[in-house]
C-alpha cells in the first residue's frame, strides 16, 4: 500500500526514509556491473566496478590482449590474445593519413611472432579469474559472439581469414578465406550472418552463419576497423579510419547506402549504436574524442573529449555511461551520457585497447 506522505508528520518521515531506500536501491542496481578492459602492452585485463568506478581486479591473460566480449549470460568474458609483436602507429602525411611503404601494412611484423601465445582466453566474470585458453587460429585480434553465444567468429589478421569456433568446446568449425588484414567482426542481431572487415583494401564480407558462404562483398575506403548494428539489424555502421568516414550499410541488400564524413582529424576506430538505437558513437583515435551521430538522419550531434587515442568503447548496461579505452594515456574515460561530458578517468596501466561491460550476477 502506498503511503500518503502528507497524512501526518510520522508518515512523512517514514515516506521520506522509504524514498531514500528506493533511491539507494536504484543506484545499487544501476551500478551492478563490471567493466573489463584489455591492456595490450601489460598482458592483463583490468576490472572496474560500475558502482564507484574503482579498479577491483587485475587478471593476467597472456600476450597482447585486444578484442573482448562477454557471453550473453554474463558469466564468461572472452579475450583475444596474440603473440604478434606490437608495432607503433605509422607516421601521418599533411592530411593526417598514414604513410605506408608499398605493399606494407602499419601492423606488419618486423619481429618473429610467438604463435604459441595466440588464442582466446576465457575468464570467469564472477570470480574474476582465468579459466583456460583455446586455439583461435593465427593472430586473433577482434572477434564476435553469435547472439546465442554458441559460436565465436574470429578475424585472423596475418593469414587473411576468419575462424569459427564452437564457444562451448573451443572446437574449430570452419576456416573462411577473406581478404588482406581482416580486423573487425560483427554478428547481425538475428544471428543469420556476420561481417568481417579487411583493412588494407576496404573489403567488407557478409558471411552466412549457417553455411559459412560469402553472401555479400562491400567496398569502403581503407581501414574499416569495426562493425555495429542497429538493434533491428536493418543497418550496420562501419568506419573507414584512413579518411575519417562512417559507412552505413543496408543489411537487406548488403550495399553501401551512405557515407558520413566526420570532422577533420577524426580517425574512427570502434563504433557502437546506443541501446535505444537512436545514436551512433565512434571513438576517433588520434582525434582524442568520441563523435555522436544521429542513427537515422546521420547528422553529427556532438563531439565528446576523452583520453588519448581512444580505441574500444562500451555502454553501461543501463545506457547511462559510455566508457573509452585510451591507450597512450593508460586510462579509461567515463562519460555521462545525460550530459555528454567526461566525468572521470580510471587508471588502467598497459595501453587499454578493448572494453566490455558485464552485469553482475545476482
Amino acid at each position: 500500500m502506498k503511503l500518503n506522505c502528507y497524512a501526518s508528520a510520522v508518515a512523512a518521515v517514514v515516506c521520506s526514509a522509504s524514498l531514500l531506500l528506493e533511491t539507494a536501491a536504484r543506484g545499487q542496481d544501476a551500478g551492478a556491473y563490471q567493466v573489463f578492459v584489455t591492456n595490450e602492452k601489460s598482458g592483463a585485463v583490468t576490472v572496474i566496478s560500475g558502482a564507484d568506478f574503482k579498479v577491483i581486479a587485475t587478471i593476467p591473460v597472456g600476450k597482447r590482449p585486444r578484442g573482448i566480449h562477454a557471453s550473453p549470460d554474463g558469466r564468461t568474458v572472452y579475450v583475444a590474445v596474440s603473440g604478434t609483436p606490437i608495432e607503433p602507429p605509422p607516421k601521418l602525411d599533411a592530411n593526417g593519413n598514414p604513410i605506408l611503404l608499398k605493399n606494407q601494412d602499419d601492423d606488419e611484423d618486423k619481429v618473429k611472432a610467438d604463435k604459441s601465445a595466440d588464442g582466446i582466453v576465457l575468464l570467469d566474470a564472477t570470480a574474476r579469474s582465468f579459466v583456460r585458453k583455446i586455439p583461435a587460429g593465427s593472430d586473433p585480434e577482434q572477434f564476435a559472439l553469435s547472439p546465442d553465444g554458441t559460436k565465436i567468429y574470429i578475424a585472423n589478421e596475418d593469414v587473411s581469414a576468419a575462424t569459427v569456433l564452437a564457444a562451448s568446446t573451443g572446437k574449430a568449425l570452419t576456416f573462411i578465406p577473406v581478404s588482406r588484414e581482416p580486423e573487425g567482426v560483427g554478428a547481425s542481431p538475428d544471428g543469420k550472418f556476420f561481417y568481417v572487415t579487411c583493412e588494407t583494401a576496404g573489403d567488407v564480407f557478409a558471411i552466412d552463419a549457417a553455411t559459412y558462404q560469402v553472401t555479400g562483398h562491400i567496398k569502403v575506403h581503407p581501414r574499416p576497423r569495426s562493425v555495429a548494428f542497429t538493434p533491428d539489424g536493418s543497418r550496420a555502421f562501419i568506419p573507414s579510419e584512413s579518411v575519417g568516414e562512417l559507412n552505413v550499410i543496408d543489411t537487406a541488400s548488403q550495399s553501401l547506402v551512405k557515407v558520413i564524413t566526420l570532422p577533420k582529424g577524426d580517425r574512427p576506430m570502434t563504433v557502437r549504436v546506443s541501446p535505444d538505437g537512436q545514436k551512433v558513437f565512434a571513438s576517433t583515435g588520434r582525434g582524442g574524442t568520441v563523435v555522436v551521430v544521429d542513427a537515422h538522419s546521420y547528422a553529427l550531434l556532438n563531439t565528446i573529449a576523452v583520453g588519448k587515442r581512444p580505441w574500444g568503447i562500451a555502454f553501461s548496461p543501463d545506457g547511462r555511461y559510455l566508457f573509452t579505452a585510451n591507450g597512450p594515456s593508460d586510462d579509461v574515460s567515463v562519460v555521462d551520457l545525460t550530459t555528454d561530458k567526461e566525468i572521470t578517468r580510471v587508471k588502467s596501466p598497459g595501453s587499454p585497447w578493448g572494453i566490455v561491460t558485464v552485469p553482475t550476477a545476482q
